[in-house]
């Protein structure tokens, strides 16, 4: 049975006037600092911070030490059980060290999840899949063991996400699912490894494959 109130994303309004665009990690762990459930809460995950979209004349930047630079509306997201929601309110009011730039942590607010038929993730990691081929028959394998139909599957540019551990090469995901139930499913649970580091988070994706449009992604689909 759907219950769309059953995951939700915690949005924070924040102060934070740039990140390196490799933050994933640094960020990851001064939230963990702050909410000390959270590396162990098994749904909980991170959406990384990202600036302005390269559609409309902005590129991001590369190098190992480039900066995002961040907007006011700029938001840190976390995609949480409902159940956690009143303790990431913690967050609130704080101030975070991320990879040595202040992020100032203001109000909360709970966005549910969307019924939306295209999905995307820009970074998933399948240990293991040592290229593109690899990488795509590992997210089909991952698919149908969580029992979602894709019926498009477009596999992204690889990327470096960077820890002192060691170094994961991610791809970003795009896909459809067939049934409104599968979407949330795929949303809740996320696809591959490290989702605390924001790898295999799913976000609505408008471009391909919403069978109604933006305007109705709230609603079932057909």
């Amino acid at each position: 049975m759907d219950d769309v109130a059953e995951v939700l994303d915690a949005v924070f309004a924040i102060e934070c006037r740039s990140l390196p665009v490799d933050h994933a990690y640094a960020l990851s762990t001064a939230i963990q600092a702050a909410l000390p459930w959270f590396a162990e809460e098994p749904q909980a995950g991170l959406h990384t911070v990202h600036g302005a979209a390269s559609g409309a004349g902005w590129q991001r930047p590369e190098g190992e030490d480039a900066q995002l630079q961040l907007s006011r509306r700029t938001k840190l997201v976390l995609r949480l059980p409902e159940h956690r929601m009143a303790d990431a309110a913690a967050l609130s009011g704080r101030t975070l060290d991320v990879a040595g730039s202040e992020m100032r942590v203001g109000r909360l607010s709970a966005r549910p999840l969307m019924r939306i038929a295209s999905l995307f993730s820009r970074s998933v990691i399948f240990e293991g899949a040592a290229d593109e081929v690899a990488f795509v028959t590992a997210a089909n394998e991952a698919l149908r063991a969580l029992g979602v139909e894709a019926a498009t599957l477009l596999c992204g540019r690889e990327v470096t996400l960077s820890t002192p551990q060691g170094n994961y090469r991610t791809h970003s995901l795009m896909l459809t699912v067939a049934t409104p139930a599968q979407s949330l499913l795929l949303q809740r649970q996320g696809l591959g490894e490290a989702r605390k580091l924001g790898c295999g988070v799913f976000i609505p994706h408008k471009d391909v494959g919403d069978l109604r449009g933006a305007a109705h992604a709230r609603e079932e689909w057909d």
